[in-house]
């Protein structure tokens, strides 16, 4: 029992006695994002300014580079660097360990190239997004003794213990371009910079050494993923357009309120707004997880993905992150590639499709002659 005393005039002083009651009453929002970095957070791009370099020192830079990294290559159609890791070139082969459903892979970092129609063997029309996989390498591996990320889950903090954390760099880069502190996360390993970072939760057996490439083929023709991205931002937008309401009636006496979202409130005793209730606010900007999307087709030559539908978030040209399906009726039923898949130089291995998908070089209309 609390006993509160407002601090008004003597001549106006009310005392109450009794319990103090307080609703706690909350939904699960969306954390807002956040507009300073954190602490550990490396400044990857440095300050543009004029070095007032000269042709010949230019030159100089770029040849250094590529006798430390190597040349300038297109490795399946990424304009990249042919790199010249030492751990990659002396690297261990990983344990013969046996897949079980128990374990967990790592993922890979995609562009979203857009959307494709596709065909099935019974005339059936769909929509796919092409997911391209952009010159995938092991940047470092955290064993879970080590592993001690800065910001630790809300919920069941200890629940992610016994996985390591992987490190997955995309996309490589002249060193010019990037800070001396942000260079150095790949100086130990003898790495090309990349532009996009990854850090992958997985089971200490499916480590891979550093500077290991990662393709299209970690995945196969009818397997489902998880695709996360950064949805398109919208702005500030309505309820009509954010969460689909219907609206207020065109006509019938209706003023200034066709695209409202109406009564929010309650009344009496509940007479406020609740939390979570569905307004006008910003829309998009947010990461994103898009479960249980099946491949259909492979590009080994391009590390071209097919996936089906077009729900995968973010806008054309976008990162996204691939994983293994959390959902428990579409993970794999068989052995996948563990703990990744090997470089295979075959020529004549190009395409591989799902078995229920038409593939554009087979027949489609046979004509036999009259007899």
């Amino acid at each position: 029992m609390k006993r509160t005393v407002f601090d008004f005039p003597a001549s106006l002083r009310i005392t109450f006695s009794g319990p103090m009651v307080y609703q706690a009453r909350t939904a699960h929002n969306v954390r807002a994002p956040r507009i300073k970095y954190p602490l550990w957070y490396l400044q990857r791009e440095r300050a543009k300014d004029d070095q007032q370099l000269t042709r010949d020192n230019r030159s100089f830079i770029k040849e250094a580079v590529h006798d430390k990294f190597g040349m300038p290559a297109v490795i399946h159609g990424i304009s990249t660097y042919d790199l010249k890791s030492p751990l990659r070139e002396n690297s261990v082969e990983c344990t013969n360990v046996e897949w079980n459903p128990k374990l967990q892979r790592t993922g890979l970092i995609a562009r979203k190239l857009g959307n494709y129609p596709m065909w099935l063997n019974n005339g059936k029309s769909v929509l796919t997004t092409l997911l391209q996989v952009i010159d995938n390498h092991v940047i470092k591996y955290i064993p879970p003794e080590e592993f001690n990320p800065p910001r630790k889950p809300y919920s069941c903090p200890n629940h992610k213990k016994h996985l390591g954390c992987l490190l997955v760099g995309a996309e490589s880069a002249d060193p010019q371009y990037f800070t001396k502190q942000y260079c150095g996360l790949f100086y130990r390993e003898g790495m090309m910079p990349k532009k996009y970072l990854g850090r992958f939760m997985i089971s200490p057996e499916a480590a891979l050494q550093p500077g290991t490439p990662l393709l299209a083929s970690h995945f196969q023709p009818g397997d489902f993923i998880d695709i996360r991205g950064k949805t398109i931002d919208r702005g500030f937008q309505g309820v009509m357009k954010r969460h689909g309401f219907h609206g207020m009636p065109a006509t019938h006496g209706v003023t200034k309120s066709h695209r409202r979202g109406g009564n929010v409130g309650h009344g009496g005793e509940k007479g406020r707004i609740f939390p979570g209730t569905k307004m006008p606010g910003h829309m998009g900007n947010r990461y994103r997880l898009h479960k249980g999307a099946e491949i259909l087709r492979i590009n080994h030559k391009y590390n071209v993905i097919w996936v089906k539908g077009v729900a995968s978030p973010g806008e054309t040209n976008s990162i996204v992150y691939l994983y293994d399906t959390i959902l428990p009726l579409r993970k794999y039923k068989t052995p996948p590639p563990f703990p990744t898949s090997k470089v295979v130089d075959d020529d004549q291995l190009i395409d591989s499709y799902k078995e229920d998908v038409y593939k554009f070089t087979d027949q489609t209309i046979t004509f036999e002659e009259d007899k």
